[in-house]
C-alpha cells in the first residue's frame, strides 16, 4: 500500500464525479491515503469541501510561500489549524526562486507557521527553494524539539537532507526525482534513511515519467516509488511499507487504512 504525502486535489479542475474516478484510479493502484494540502488560509474552506467525503484524504492548513496576497495573521493560522480535521501545518516555508521580493513576508509568515506547529502539537509541510540557510536557521531557532515535520518535493543538497534528518524532519520525494535532469537528486534519494523517507505527487503538478507533460494525480505516486526503490536496489513492496509507516508516524492523526 502507498501514500500521496502531498497533493492538491482542490487545484485538478475536476468535478466531484471526476474527482470521484481520479480517487478510485488511485484506490485501485494501491494507494490507500491521501494527503491534500493547503496553499492559503483564505481557500481553505473551499478545499475542505471538495475532499471531505472522502475518507481516505486528509487535509492540512497554511499559507504556500508564493501565495503571500492570502498571508493572515497568527491568531487566524492558529484557529484554523487548531480544527480538528486538519492533521499538518502547511505547506508553509521559504522560495527564493521564484518570489524573492517577497522575502520579509515569508520569513515572517514562516517563524508564525513554526509556532503555530508548536502550539497545536501538529506536523509542519515545508517548502524550501533556493533558501537553504534561512530554511534552517528558523527551524534551528523556533522549531520546539517535539514539533516534527517534512521537507516536501525536495530537490536541494545532500548537505541539507542531512541537517533536517538531524532536526528530526523527513525528507519527501515527488515525480521530480524520475526526471533525466535530476542527476544531483537521485544521490540524494540512495542516501536518504528509509525510515525518513516520504513519496508524494504534489499533484496537479510534476508528473513522474512517463506521464510526464500531463497532469499528475495521486495514482502516479505508484512510478516515484518504483523509480526510488530500484535506485536503492529494494523491492517496491520494501519502499512501499516504509514510506507508509513513515507517513503514519508522522501525520499520526491520520487513520490508517489497510
Amino acid at each position: 500500500m502507498f501514500v500521496d504525502s502531498h497533493c492538491h486535489l482542490d487545484r485538478l479542475g475536476q468535478s466531484p464525479e471526476q474527482l470521484k474516478q481520479t480517487l478510485e484510479f488511485a484506490t485501485q493502484r494501491g494507494v490507500s491515503h491521501m494527503l491534500c494540502v493547503a496553499v492559503s488560509v483564505r481557500e481553505y474552506e473551499q478545499m475542505y469541501e471538495t475532499v471531505r467525503g472522502f475518507d481516505n484524504v486528509s487535509v492540512s492548513c497554511g499559507v504556500h510561500p508564493l501565495h503571500q496576497e492570502d498571508a493572515c495573521d497568527f491568531v487566524t493560522l492558529l484557529d484554523m489549524a487548531s480544527r480538528p480535521e486538519v492533521v499538518a501545518v502547511g505547506e508553509t516555508g521559504l522560495d527564493y526562486h521564484y518570489s524573492a521580493e517577497t522575502r520579509e513576508v515569508q520569513l515572517h509568515s514562516f517563524v508564525d507557521h513554526i509556532k503555530v506547529a508548536n502550539v497545536t502539537n501538529k506536523p509542519l509541510i515545508i517548502h524550501t527553494r533556493d533558501a537553504r540557510d534561512d530554511t534552517l536557521a528558523l527551524l534551528n531557532e523556533h522549531k520546539d524539539d517535539s514539533t516534527n515535520g517534512v521537507l516536501h518535493c525536495f530537490t536541494e543538497t545532500q548537505e541539507m537532507a542531512e541537517q533536517a534528518i538531524d532536526m528530526g524532519l523527513y525528507i519527501s520525494l515527488s515525480g521530480i526525482v524520475t526526471f533525466q535532469s535530476a542527476k544531483r537528486l537521485k544521490k540524494v534519494a540512495q542516501s536518504i534513511p528509509l525510515d525518513r523517507l516520504l513519496i508524494e505527487t504534489d499533484s496537479p503538478w510534476l508528473a513522474p515519467v512517463p506521464y510526464r507533460g500531463k497532469q499528475n494525480q495521486p495514482g502516479y505516486v505508484v512510478e516515484v516509488a518504483e523509480y526510488i526503490a530500484k535506485l536503492r536496489g529494494i523491492s517496491v513492496e520494501e519502499l512501499a511499507r516504509a514510506t507508509t509507516d513513515n507517513f503514519y508516524r508522522l501525520f499520526s492523526a491520520c487513520k490508517r487504512h489497510h
